[in-house]
C-alpha cells in the first residue's frame, strides 16, 4: 500500500513538461510556471501545492492520507500526503491535479487590427 519517494519522482517526471529542481533543501517538481510538489528530506511524504477546493476534495477521498500543512501555507492549499498511508492511485491522481494547477496558462489569441 505504501508509495516510495522513488515512485513519486517517477510519477512526477512522467507528467507533461515536468522537471526536477532543488528548492531550498529538497527535490521539487515544477512546470515552466511553478512548483507543484516537493519531497521533504526527513519524512515519507510528498508536499502538494493544491488550491483549497481541490485539497478539500482529496481530503474527502483519502482521509488520514492528505492533510493541510500548518500555518499560512496550509491556508493557501498546501498539503502533505503521507506516503506510508497512501496507495499509488491516490498519489498519482493528486499529482495530476497539482500538475494541472501549475500548468502554464493558455495564451489568449491576439486580436488583429483591421
Amino acid at each position: 500500500m505504501a508509495v516510495t519517494k522513488a515512485k513519486v519522482r517517477k510519477l512526477c517526471l512522467a507528467l507533461e513538461g515536468a522537471t526536477e529542481v532543488v528548492h531550498v533543501d529538497r527535490p521539487a517538481f515544477r512546470t515552466k510556471r511553478k512548483i507543484f510538489a516537493t519531497l521533504p528530506p526527513n519524512e515519507e511524504a510528498v508536499n502538494l501545492m493544491f488550491d483549497v477546493p481541490t485539497r478539500e476534495f482529496f481530503i474527502e477521498q483519502a482521509p488520514g492520507v492528505i492533510e493541510p500543512l500548518p500555518g499560512g501555507w496550509g491556508r493557501m492549499g498546501m498539503s502533505r500526503c503521507n506516503l506510508k498511508a497512501a496507495d499509488e492511485a491516490i498519489v498519482h491522481s493528486a499529482l495530476k491535479a497539482v500538475h494541472a494547477l501549475a500548468a502554464p496558462k493558455p495564451q489568449k489569441a491576439k486580436k488583429r487590427k483591421s
